[in-house]
């Protein structure tokens, strides 16, 4: 019986360790690290500008569209800083467009990263991050391209150019 209750409660804190390494998030100041998710902008400080960015921008209904049909098998890994204007105003723009095109934000991997692009559990390592916000997108487990910082056309436009695997660099790429 011993082991039995001993085997539960070691279950039970490795599974509770596992979930935390999952989702941990850290506050350094006021920037968020590690793993976020669309809830950890539903708070102070980062609601204020995540919610004015997200309602004062204006989307391509065609090109949301477009997006609905080509984000169907598509995952997506982001980088950003809460303490980034460009994260700040692209972060909010991203979940717009996302919304709008039903994206199941089960194949989102958001990654909050400091001020040197990295995180306390190097989240970010083996994935050449310089500038945020990074979105990477994946087909069939192999990256189709990247979003680096701000747009050439438009958000939503150059999320379609790289889906749809058209030729696309982004504002950084040679």
């Amino acid at each position: 019986m011993k082991k039995i209750i001993l085997f539960s409660v070691l279950i039970t804190l490795l599974s509770c360790k596992m979930q935390q390494n999952q989702t941990a998030t850290k506050k350094k100041g006021a920037d968020l690290i590690g793993f976020v998710n669309k809830a950890s902008f539903n708070e102070n400080p980062y609601s204020k500008w995540f919610d004015q960015e997200k309602k004062l921008y204006q989307t391509d209904s065609q090109t949301i569209t477009s997006l609905k049909e080509k984000l169907k098998g598509i995952k997506i890994k982001g980088f950003l800083g809460t303490w980034c204007g460009d994260s700040r105003r692209e972060i909010p723009h991203f979940f717009k467009i996302l919304d709008q095109a039903g994206f199941k934000l089960k194949n989102l991997e958001l990654i909050a990263v400091n001020r040197n692009k990295k995180t306390p559990d190097n989240l970010q390592e083996g994935f050449n991050i310089i500038r945020v916000p990074t979105f990477i997108f994946y087909k069939q487990g192999k990256e189709i391209g990247r979003y680096v910082e701000y747009a050439k056309e438009s958000l939503e436009k150059d999320m379609l150019q790289i889906i749809s695997e058209q030729p696309y660099k982004h504002a950084y790429e040679n």
